[in-house]
């Protein structure tokens, strides 16, 4: 997320400022014969992937480790609750994908990637029966909002028009340097304050106020804490330029994008190969590991500096999540029909409601009103259930490595918002925190995050040397680094960029 808000004090980024450089289109990349350099990545999530790719680029030969047997970490797409029913384990709809620089310089849609957008990103219901719609057309967004439309155009509009000089900006690590002063010194304005302090000062009427606070709810951070407002800015603005689609098939089609396009430049990649000890992983040059510090402790005990373990030993996790996937017999019965336009919908009321369930949450309680998120693919890509059936997924947050059994709060809230959805349920799988971590390592007690995103750690992820280690050659390119959580590839390219400065 928005690593320009807080100066980078560290003079690596400054000395070698071309590991910086944003992706160029696939028409302009040049790349590297192939050399004998070797390099191993550990983990086939989107940042290890990433990673292999940016290396492979460069004429290294790359292998990739994946502990499960289907790549992809949180971007797989698997049969959790009855056959023909095709659910995201983790991510199920992508902004950060789809806008992300690196994805967009990849030829992913040549190796099966297909982008579906709903008519409208976004929908959230409220008790009277209505939705607050976020349209994608930002014109089309200010005269939905009413009276604050001039205002969320307003917000919106400069990043929203400039938004691949936002995201090369924002998905990269804390900088001095920057070619768009001007541009980013406003984000970090509007996106520093906590959410509830942009709402009061930007918005009148409580049905934006209410869409914004879902969006920055994002953060999984508390509304009233600083950044939490950055989530909302960025994911709003996205929205405006570049959508929130969902893949057809589903979160691996985007897995099997990146597989196919690094087998496309010779690089390999190992399922069921679990790295329990990167000691084991002999000549290779470089080894970037797309795992959370926990992890790297683990497998790289006998590599790593005392001071360099205490410090990684100090790293926070976030709050984690509760999930769960559902087999419906019928579409969802929305009270408010419009909901039926969008493939993501934020349930949980107003924005007085949605603070006080992240406040919640942040405290290490559970809400009884929880904020759910909820997407809808089947709407869209009828491909991933049977004919006539549907899918659904929903999480909401709790806190790290919850025991607590969210299912009646959770359907509670869905019901609230439209009657008779517990009648549509055919078959549901719950994920509590530890069943999420039990099939990814990575999502410790259930932080999809890959670390907690409050402001120390927003700087210093996981710590200031960012993506080196004590090691020279040993690499962290996963979401604990910047910019953090999201399917974006963007914390692995960074770390890829950095090991091929020092190769």
């Amino acid at each position: 997320m928005p690593t320009f808000l807080v100066a980078q004090k560290q003079s690596i980024w400054n000395n070698k400022s071309h590991c910086l450089d944003s992706p160029q289109p696939q028409s302009k990349l040049m790349f590297m014969p192939r050399t004998s350099r070797r390099a191993a990545v550990v983990g086939a999530g989107p940042n290890g992937l990433a990673a292999a790719i940016v290396l492979a680029q460069a004429g290294v030969q790359v292998d990739v480790f994946e502990a499960e047997a289907q790549p992809g970490g949180g971007a797989r797409t698997l049969d959790l609750t009855l056959p023909g029913f095709r659910h995201d384990f983790g991510s199920a709809v992508h902004p950060m994908a789809a806008g992300s620089p690196f994805f967009s310089s990849l030829p992913l849609q040549q190796h099966g990637l297909e982008w579906i957008h709903s008519p409208a990103p976004l929908a959230h219901p409220l008790d009277d029966g209505s939705a607050v719609i976020l349209e994608r057309d930002l014109d089309a967004a200010a005269s939905v909002l009413g009276e604050d439309g001039k205002q969320w155009r307003r917000l919106m509009k400069p990043f929203a028009e400039n938004w691949e000089v936002v995201a090369g900006e924002i998905l990269r690590p804390v900088h001095f340097l920057t070619k768009h002063p001007v541009l980013l010194a406003h984000l970090g304005l509007v996106g520093f304050p906590s959410a509830l302090a942009l709402c009061q000062q930007w918005f009148h009427n409580p049905r934006t106020k209410a869409l914004f606070a879902g969006l920055a709810a994002h953060s999984v951070l508390a509304l009233d804490e600083p950044l939490s407002a950055s989530f909302g800015v960025v994911l709003g603005a996205a929205a405006h330029a570049v959508g929130w689609p969902i893949p057809r098939g589903g979160a691996q089609s985007i897995t099997n994008a990146l597989c196919g396009y690094l087998a496309s430049l010779g690089g390999t990649v190992k399922t069921s190969n679990r790295i329990d000890d990167i000691s084991t992983l002999h000549g290779y040059d470089a080894v970037l590991c797309d795992v959370t510090p926990r992890q790297l402790l683990r497998i790289a005990d006998g590599r790593l500096s005392p001071a360099y373990k205490r410090q990684l030993e100090k790293y926070r996790y976030g709050p984690g999540v509760f999930k769960v996937d559902y087999a419906l017999s019928a579409e969802i019965p929305w009270k408010a029909p419009e909901c039926s336009r969008a493939a993501t919908v934020h349930v949980g009321g107003t924005m007085e409601e949605l603070a006080a369930s992240e406040e919640a949450m942040r405290h290490g309680h559970h809400a009884e009103r929880p904020f759910v998120l909820l997407a809808q693919p089947t709407l869209f890509d009828p491909t991933r259930a049977p004919e006539g059936r549907h899918i659904a997924w929903a999480y909401c947050h709790v806190p790290n490595d919850s025991t607590f059994d969210m299912l009646q709060r959770l359907e509670a809230q869905i019901e609230r918002f439209a009657s008779g959805f517990r009648d549509c349920v055919l078959e549901r799988r719950v994920l509590s925190p530890a069943a999420l971590e039990n099939m990814d390592a990575n999502l410790v007690g259930g932080d999809i995050g890959g670390g907690l995103m409050d402001l120390c750690q927003f700087v210093f992820r996981p710590t200031r040397r960012h993506y080196a280690t004590s090691a020279s050659d040993l690499y962290l390119c996963s979401s604990s680094t910047p910019p953090g959580g999201g399917v974006h590839g963007m914390c692995g390219y960074n770390a890829a960029k950095l090991a091929l400065s020092r190769m």
